[in-house]
């Protein structure tokens, strides 16, 4: 988590679908554009395209025959599982990064 901004209880209330839409493919350029003076939007616009670019990376991944079909199952199974936990994060008012790939979501600057 970013250490130097604050949530506001009111930016978190306020903005829990457009977190929420993050997750959700290219929906995540919703709150992305929409929602840029949202700090808490923003955390998890910038996590959802981190997902966004993972899922596409596993999907050419996935082409290569036997080997990648394995690791590309794998993967989308923990994808689908970190998809799972970001919007429990955006709805429940966190902002938690999450497991091995939150930790790239706070090298982009929007």
């Amino acid at each position: 988590m970013e250490t130097s901004v604050v949530y506001t209880p009111e930016d978190i209330q306020e903005n829990k679908v457009m977190a929420f839409l993050a997750y959700l493919g290219l929906l995540v350029l919703v709150p992305l554009l929409a929602k840029k003076d949202s700090p808490f939007a923003q955390f998890h616009a910038k996590q959802g395209i981190v997902l966004l670019l993972a899922w596409v990376a596993l999907s050419v991944i996935f082409i290569i025959p036997i080997l990648g079909w394995i690791v590309g199952t794998i993967g989308y199974i923990v994808l689908l599982v970190f998809t799972i936990m970001g919007i429990i994060n955006a709805l429940s008012g966190n902002a938690k990064e999450l497991p091995l790939i939150g930790q790239f979501s706070s090298k982009f600057n929007f």
